[in-house]
């Protein structure tokens, strides 16, 4: 059986418990559960700095640690399964379960119970937070600070439009691996979107290829994904699409058939998929 590097907790004989007679491995380990301490966090391919950026950890997100390499752990990502290597300072032992989760685009969190109070962040749509007081517009948040109460959404309430959502992200510059409002790619765009409308989703282009059932070219209009080899973008109707790209290094909204006709001519070739979710 062959397994996906990307999201199979495994490295060099050291596996996950759960892989235990799954995969073979020399030795298997009990993941340690810490938490995104940061507001976003790079999983990386190899530990250090220069390694290529996978994924991202959002403040308050799960990760799995396997196993220690100098200032670097091993292990994977509770929400999208993704594994790689995240710095160790930026992590910190699981704390409580979140109560609510970012809805604004972004918040900061302040220090104080003031908003003239020094400010953190800022902190992405879709950070899970466990809220532990309110204290007029403002909303103390475990291991952050004080956060806008209105920014903020408990566990469980979601958004009904997801090309709504991710239309919020225009002009958010385009991040390789990148899955934050100060930026993200293509994938990372389409996954956010559809956290925040309360659907699980994958996190390479390849793997949301599968979601949702096919449609023809021509059914395709809001809400609707389309995609080319190594690329998907969203529609939000009137032959539009929104995507994080490299050809615009940003989020934007254009028209679907100025995309065909670009990314065609720059050797990708015409779209692959047109799925309805």
């Amino acid at each position: 059986m062959k397994h996906d590097p990307r999201i199979t907790p495994w490295r060099d004989g050291v596996a996950a418990r759960s892989l235990e007679g799954i995969l073979e491995a020399e030795v298997y380990l009990d993941p340690k559960a810490m938490g995104c301490a940061v507001a976003a966090a790079a999983i990386r391919a190899a530990p250090g700095h220069g390694a290529e950026q996978m994924d991202q950890l959002l403040f308050g997100e799960r990760f799995e640690v396997i196993e220690e390499e100098g200032d670097w752990l091993f292990g994977q990502a509770a929400r999208d399964g993704y594994v790689g290597f995240v710095e160790a300072a930026a992590l910190a032992p699981a704390g409580p379960l979140p109560t609510h989760r970012v809805s604004a685009l972004r918040t900061y969190a302040f220090a104080e119970a003031s908003i003239k109070s020094r400010a953190m962040g800022p902190y992405s749509l879709n950070s899970l937070v466990c809220v532990e007081a309110v204290e007029g517009k403002l909303a103390k948040v475990s291991g952050a600070g004080w956060m806008a109460a209105d920014h903020l959404s408990p566990i469980g309430a979601f958004e009904e439009d997801w090309a709504a959502v991710a239309e919020r992200f225009v002009g958010a510059p385009y991040l390789w691996g990148g899955r934050e409002s100060l930026g993200l790619d293509c994938s990372g765009l389409v996954q956010q979107a559809l956290f925040a409308s309360g659907r699980a989703c994958p996190r390479d282009t390849d793997m949301q290829a599968a979601l949702g059932a096919e449609i023809g070219a021509g059914d395709f209009g809001r809400g609707d994904l389309v995609f080319w080899k190594g690329h998907v973008a969203l529609g939000v109707g009137d032959g539009r699409i929104v995507h994080a790209n490299g050809h615009h290094m940003a989020t934007v909204i254009e028209p679907l058939a100025e995309a065909v006709a670009r990314i065609e001519a720059a050797g990708v070739g015409a779209p692959t998929a047109f799925r309805r979710l």
